[in-house]
């Protein structure tokens, strides 16, 4: 479960802590409003575009296989974005993020309504949202408080531990949602 809630909380913290960090990256890397639009924009319209396609990935290809390639994709492009030298560089990392957060979300919860039995799982998926979104409303005052510290940079590498943490506690265990589910009629 604690996978789970990393693996969907660094997603979102990402959507939230940027908006904090905006006029900073504007300043720094000299971008106009309409760069700094992009920047968040790249980030959801790839996180939503892919979604759905992420869920049927994990449906296909496991949904644990697909947890853990959206962690690692999401850390690394996490990094990337945090090493832009401009801003064209961190609109192109931001979309990156977005692919790995498609990848994640859905696996995530994929995982955890495959995992419960079912007078569990209503609970388990609460628990889930309720973690996420705390971690939502935490992000941008931590976002603040980077930025108080001295740059923009560490907002995004506050994801790779989170996506260290979600790939350790996810890497060695065995889901009931590890396999693809079963070919549906159709």
């Amino acid at each position: 479960m604690a996978a789970m809630v990393m693996a969907s909380s660094v997603a979102g913290i990402d959507s939230t802590v940027v908006a904090v960090a905006l006029p900073a990256i504007g300043r720094n890397l000299h971008a106009g409003f309409g760069d700094l639009q992009w920047t968040v924009t790249g980030y959801t319209l790839t996180l939503a575009a892919l979604i759905l396609v992420a869920g049927w990935l994990s449906d296909r290809w496991g949904r644990r296989r697909v947890l853990l390639t959206g962690l690692i994709w999401f850390t690394l492009a996490s990094v990337l974005c945090a090493a832009a030298p401009g801003i064209r560089w961190l609109i192109a990392a931001r979309a990156l993020q977005g692919i790995g957060g498609a990848l994640m979300t859905p696996a995530s919860l994929a995982i955890i309504e495959a995992t419960f039995d079912p007078g569990d799982r209503t609970r388990a998926i609460g628990t889930w949202a309720g973690f996420s979104g705390v971690s939502y409303a935490i992000a941008p005052f931590v976002g603040g408080w980077l930025l108080e510290a001295g740059s923009w940079r560490p907002i995004f590498l506050i994801n790779v531990p989170g996506g260290r943490g979600g790939r350790s506690q996810t890497s060695g265990r065995s889901f009931a949602a590890d396999a693809p589910s079963p070919s549906r009629p159709g």
